[in-house]
């Protein structure tokens, strides 16, 4: 029936899925179990082979001995002697390293170490030998590291043994060697019989694939061929790619050829041996020093200068640098008298294990130098020049300074003296008798009184307020505006917008404070300001003071911000002073709207 044949042919199918499945599973169970077991296999005969070689080495290395201390019976210069001796040690080391090696095994040599017991017999066999090599050679060792000189008479006896052992140790370790190889056929033989298992299974595995999976597979082998086909076709474009990328890569290295002819006639190269002697000679070098032929001179040092202490210079650079790179200016003078100053690298390299040569690459940057040589010239001269001008500002701040005394001494002169004379004049005349007289000539005294004490304090103020160096900056801003203010009537205002309570050094504090009163001094002096505001703020890094007044401004220009009417040096002085603290001050002004002015300072943690 339709139904039945249906049925038959699905319950088919799902008993060919199973079958496939199944095929599929012992193929990758077998593959991945014959892998393992010939990849361990081949690792232990991949560590036998370097059992069996390290042993075979063993013979050689004690014949090695043998042989070195054996010269030491013929050689009688102290030199040889140490040779041997470095020879022996050299020896002894590998060979005690890999008998340790081959006995206890070691990852570094890929030994496994875990010999068979007839193994281990016979390395206890060969022990004594071994020992005896050992401690004879150490003992030669170390009296040749005591005595070079020592006779070989001194030595005879560790020789004998070293000579004595050495045919027993042979015999023990060609038996080891034998047994190793032994083992490792067996080793083989078992992975034969191995591998005939595993191919046998595998074929059973495939026929039976052949019989369930690949005959019903054929329709589906078209479409991979047809695949491959295609992939074909890809496969041949890309080799035509790769023969373009090729004819790219021949272009490219003769392009890099000619780049390196080229280098070497616009580059300075020079080839040096450690002595300074030349090897080889670019053509810009000889044209530049104007070389007429090769081997006239043999001296690098010679070539570049004509004078006895450049040339020296260049010989200890090469002769302190003769190990390790270098790069700096060297000065060169020719035979004519001109200077070359050259950027010059010397990179040292080994052509052979004790052979070192230098190899010279160098740059012409006399043009640069001569301009950089101009530069510091000048550089200097403008250094000299602004050391006049400060010069100059000094002797302006001296002069103002004895200016503001002479002021101070004419103000008491001609201010506090006189009044004082008057004050004393007034009390002689007074006459206790007449009352009302000398009521009258008392009340002008204590007004006489008054205006001393106030001229007093206005001088001693404005030479060194004490709360600046009992309080700080900010208190003494404070008491410096308010006196101001009192004694001008005008309106002098501080605030202290961030509230800043810290101290700076002496000379900061008093040099702000001047650069303040001065500027303070010129709004009230000099711009008919009725309103002046001293503002205080900071940051962490930054103190900012301000002042800011209504007075009647003046016009600023690009290379002048003085003020035409205030009082000569006064802002030189105000700069001067900021500079002294590495401050900045920046003065903004506008005729008939004021000017304001203020002070940064940096502050230091």
């Amino acid at each position: 029936m339709p139904g039945d044949g249906f049925t038959l042919d699905q319950r088919t199918f799902k008993k060919l899925s199973r079958l496939y499945i199944l095929a599929l599973s012992a193929i990758a169970f077998s593959v991945i179990v014959s892998q393992i077991l010939i990849h361990k296999y081949l690792d232990d005969q991949e560590s036998d082979s370097t059992v069996v070689n390290i042993a075979g080495r063993q013979r050689m290395l004690s014949q090695k001995l043998t042989k070195e201390t054996l010269k030491l019976l013929i050689v009688e210069n102290r030199d040889e002697k140490l040779n041997i001796k470095d020879s022996i040690e050299a020896a002894l080391n590998i060979w005690k390293f890999s008998h340790t090696a081959l006995r206890q095994g070691n990852d570094s040599l890929g030994l496994p170490g875990n010999n068979s017991a007839e193994i281990t017999a016979m390395f206890q066999e060969v022990d004594p030998f071994f020992q005896n090599i050992t401690n004879s050679s150490e003992a030669i060792i170390e009296q040749l590291e005591e005595n070079p000189q020592i006779s070989a008479e001194g030595m005879r006896a560790e020789i004998a043994t070293v000579a004595r052992n050495e045919a027993g140790f042979l015999h023990g370790m060609d038996q080891i060697v034998n047994r190793f190889e032994e083992e490792a056929g067996e080793k083989v033989r078992r992975l034969e019989n191995l591998e005939w298992l595993l191919m046998a299974i595998t074929l059973i595995i495939l026929l039976s694939e052949l019989l369930f999976i690949f005959l019903p597979a054929a329709k589906g082998v078209r479409g991979t061929i047809q695949k491959l086909l295609q992939a074909e076709k890809d496969a041949k474009k890309m080799a035509k790619d790769a023969d373009e990328l090729s004819n790219a890569k021949e272009k490219s290295v003769k392009e890099l050829r000619v780049l390196n002819q080229a280098m070497n006639q616009t580059l300075l190269f020079a080839r040096l041996d450690v002595d300074g002697n030349i090897l080889e000679l670019g053509e810009k070098f000889s044209r530049l020093f104007k070389l007429r032929k090769y081997g006239d001179y043999n001296k690098f040092s010679d070539l570049l200068s004509a004078k006895e202490e450049e040339r020296k210079h260049i010989e200890h650079l090469l002769e302190d640098n003769f190990r390790k790179e270098w790069q700096g200016e060297v000065k060169a003078t020719t035979e004519d008298g001109r200077t070359i100053w050259l950027e010059m690298a010397l990179i040292p390299f080994s052509t052979t294990a004790d052979n070192w040569e230098i190899l010279v690459i160098a740059s012409d940057i006399t043009t640069r130098k001569e301009a950089q040589i101009e530069i510091e010239d000048l550089r200097q001269k403008r250094f000299q020049e602004k050391i006049d001008q400060q010069k100059l500002v000094s002797s302006k701040i001296i002069e103002n300074q004895e200016n503001e005394q002479n002021r101070i001494a004419k103000d008491i002169h001609d201010g506090i003296g006189q009044m004082l004379t008057g004050l004393n004049f007034n009390l002689e005349s007074i006459d206790v008798k007449q009352t009302e007289k000398a009521a009258k000539k008392i009340e002008n005294l204590k007004q006489l009184t008054g205006e001393i004490i106030k001229g007093v304090r206005t001088a001693t103020f404005n030479l060194m307020p004490p709360e600046l160096s009992d309080y700080g900056i900010v208190p003494a801003l404070t008491k410096l505006t308010q006196e101001l203010s009192r004694l001008t009537g005008k309106n002098i205002i501080l605030y202290d917008k961030t509230g800043y309570n810290q101290r700076l050094d002496s000379l900061a504090e008093i040099n702000i404070y001047r650069i303040t009163q001065e500027a303070i001094n010129n709004a009230i002096k000099y711009a008919d300001s009725t309103h002046i505001i001293v503002s205080v703020s900071h940051s962490n890094t930054i103190l900012s003071v301000t002042i800011d007044d209504n007075g009647k401004g003046f016009k600023t220009t690009k290379n002048k911000t003085n003020r035409p009417d205030s009082g000569g040096m006064g802002m030189t002085f105000m700069r001067e002073r900021i500079k002294y603290i590495q401050g900045r001050l920046f003065v903004t002004s506008e005729v008939g709207k004021g000017t304001k002015i203020t002070l940064n300072i940096p502050l230091t943690k």
